[in-house]
Formats: C-alpha cells, structure tokens, sequence
C-alpha cells in the first residue's frame, strides 16, 4: 500500500493554490476549475473545491475547519521557505526552530487556516532516518 495524496478541500481553489505554489515553489496541474494537484516526487496534495464534496458524500468534509491534521513538506532550506514567507502568511504558529528529533520545523497556518509544517534534517541522526 502507498499513501498518494491528501486533499484539502476549500471554499476558494484560486487562493490555496496560490498560497502552495508560493509555499512550495511547484506549478500546480489544474484539472478543472474545482480540482489542483501539486506533485512530488513522494506524494501529492490535492486541493479540491467545496464542489467536489458532494461527489463524495454531501456534506462530508468542511473547509477551512481542520483542527487535527498537519501537512508537512520536507525542504532543502527552512529559513529559505520562512524568508519567502513572511510576507504572504497571516499566522506563524512557530518561526523556524530546532526541534529535539533533529529537524529544523516552520509550523504556519495556510490561506484556510490549515497548519502546515517545513522542515530540514539538520542533525545526523535525522539525515539518516529520512535518507530518501
């Protein structure tokens, strides 16, 4: 089994996939005005409009009321990504730190108010457990 993606559903496509190919500097593939993807060598965020949910089962998912899920994007720089940051993300909820596992971590809330974590390896032991 492989986890693919995660998809975050919005009231506004335009603006999250803005605020990801900011964030993450890759060009979204659009499939239709409801649906985007960005795409990693290792998985996939998928960002789907309100319109899409009832194609699922109506009414099963809400945007902007993500309160325990964090999206996480390995980086090569940290600092870099917080830099290009500053002036587009509204909520910092940690600016770049060292954290006890060896990651250099910039947890923030994206344009939905979701919580999104960057991070490098920076101690050895972390560069080896997750060597790609």
């Amino acid at each position: 089994m492989d986890l693919v993606s995660v998809r975050v559903i919005t009231d506004d496509l335009a603006r999250l996939v803005a605020f990801y190919e900011k964030a993450t500097g890759i060009p979204a593939d659009r499939a239709t005005e409801d649906f985007a993807e960005l795409r990693t060598p290792t998985a996939t965020l998928a960002l789907g409009s309100t319109r899409t949910v009832p194609l699922f089962a109506p009414g099963s998912a809400r945007p902007a009321d993500n309160h325990s899920v964090i999206i996480e994007f390995r980086v090569d720089d940290v600092d870099r990504v917080y830099e290009n940051l500053a002036g587009t993300v509204t909520e910092f909820v940690r600016e770049p730190t060292t954290m006890p596992w060896g990651n250099r971590a910039l947890l923030l809330r994206d344009a939905d108010g979701n919580l999104v974590n960057f991070f490098t390896p920076v101690s050895q032991a972390a560069k080896e457990r997750l060597a790609r």
